[in-house]
């Protein structure tokens, strides 16, 4: 039997373009999938440098003009990876021309155009074609357990939430301007960038949704040094320098709309912190821990065992039955960052081929954004008590109860 085929065309060929080149190719390798993806085309800016790209992530081909790639009837889904300022024209174009979608978070720029594209994928569902935004740490097997001990009601009433994503790749005040850090293409900064991740996983584990919030939003160094090839000339030397624009850390606070309460917090100035995405849920009969600077580590804590036995549980989510594992190596032999998005992808293949709506949807990506715009707006007003657009849930007062 020939197995159908599943045709993919990337927009986007960095840092993300090379973890999701990754994982289109190995998935099929580990997972059994209905489809077979194959990866015809990637979709860059220079055609030098993306050409370049294919040749070394195995792409058939390359092209620089991502409309093109919309015409073809080889190419069935479209990998948006690009800055958060292009995605909701190329989801919406390619969602329009009936390929499925696979788009990095956050959603887009603004609440206005990830509704546009929430619109658009519940209208594509409805012809059988599907969208989802990649939010990755959800595929970690550490996190599916968490998941798994929420739904079972192992923690009883969830109560309070703590979640933080830390870096420190920013600290040095002359490392040079990125995309990143001019709102007009990444949204924000820190607080979209990584705070989307820390929402999104206390939103995806609690199983609920935050309603209000508090924020606060710094930028600590307002210029950078421009790299000499941003400016298009040769050489790295330079002393033009660019405007901060966004965001360096975000702190927050937060009612969920089911009655936990949460804290925030995402920067990219925690000195020694590389990539620590931390997330505790605490309820009345248990508590789970992760730290993504551990990443096959999940900590849990029964408060119903007796007082002697009482403490938090080291798990190393490494088992054949934990989430995914069983498709990858021996017991012990942990997972990294990679695997987060090609599980992900399997995860795609495996929806897509069943004709459901894969998770998270793009409505999910629409929640976070919305919570974005709410801090944003808090900090505006001084830290104000803000409403999330379309939460059903009271703003609690300025001054809080003891």
């Amino acid at each position: 039997m020939t197995q159908d085929v599943l045709g993919v065309a990337m927009v986007g060929a960095g840092f993300m373009g090379a973890t999701h080149s990754q994982a289109w190719r190995v998935a099929p390798a580990f997972f059994d999938l209905p489809l077979a993806p194959v990866r015809r085309v990637v979709v860059g800016r220079r055609a030098d440098a993306t050409e370049q790209a294919a040749q070394r992530w195995g792409w058939e081909g390359s092209s620089t003009d991502w409309r093109s790639v919309l015409e073809r009837d080889d190419v069935q889904l479209v990998d948006i990876c690009t800055p958060g300022d292009s995605h909701v024209e190329i989801a919406i174009a390619a969602l329009e021309a009936g390929k499925h979608v696979l788009c990095e978070k956050p959603l887009a720029n603004s609440v206005a155009d990830a509704e546009r594209m929430a619109a658009a994928a519940r209208a594509a569902a409805k012809q059988g074609v599907f969208a989802m935004v990649g939010f990755s740490y959800r595929r970690m097997p550490a996190i599916g357990l968490a998941k798994q001990l929420v739904e079972q009601g192992r923690l009883g009433e969830i109560r309070q939430i703590r979640a933080v994503y830390l870096q420190d790749w920013l600290t040095d005040a002359e490392a040079p301007m990125t995309w990143r850090l001019e709102k007009h293409l990444a949204g924000s900064g820190a607080l979209g960038d990584i705070g989307a991740h820390a929402i999104d996983l206390a939103q995806h584990l609690a199983g609920d949704e935050v309603a209000s919030v508090s924020g606060m939003l710094t930028t600590f160094v307002h210029e950078r040094p421009r790299l000499a090839e941003q400016r298009g000339l040769s050489g790295i030397a330079g002393t033009e320098r660019g405007q901060v624009t966004v965001d360096d850390a975000a702190l927050f606070t937060a009612r969920f709309a089911g009655g936990p309460i949460g804290s925030f917090e995402a920067t990219r100035f925690a000195t020694g912190r590389k990539n620590a995405l931390r997330v505790e849920l605490s309820g009345s009969d248990g508590a789970i821990a992760f730290d993504f600077e551990d990443p096959n580590v999940l900590q849990f804590y029964d408060a119903r065992l007796p007082q002697e036995t009482l403490g938090f549980q080291r798990i190393q989510a490494t088992e054949p039955v934990h989430p995914w594992v069983d498709a990858w190596w021996p017991v012990g032999h942990g997972l990294g960052y990679e695997h987060g998005f090609v599980n992900e992808v399997a995860d795609l293949v495996r929806d897509i081929g069943a004709g459901r709506q894969p998770e998270p949807s793009f409505d999910d990506g629409l929640q976070v954004q919305r919570v974005l715009d709410a801090i944003e707006r808090s900090a505006a007003a001084g830290s104000a008590w803000t409403a999330v657009d379309g939460a059903d849930a009271e703003v609690p007062a300025r001054r809080m109860d003891a």
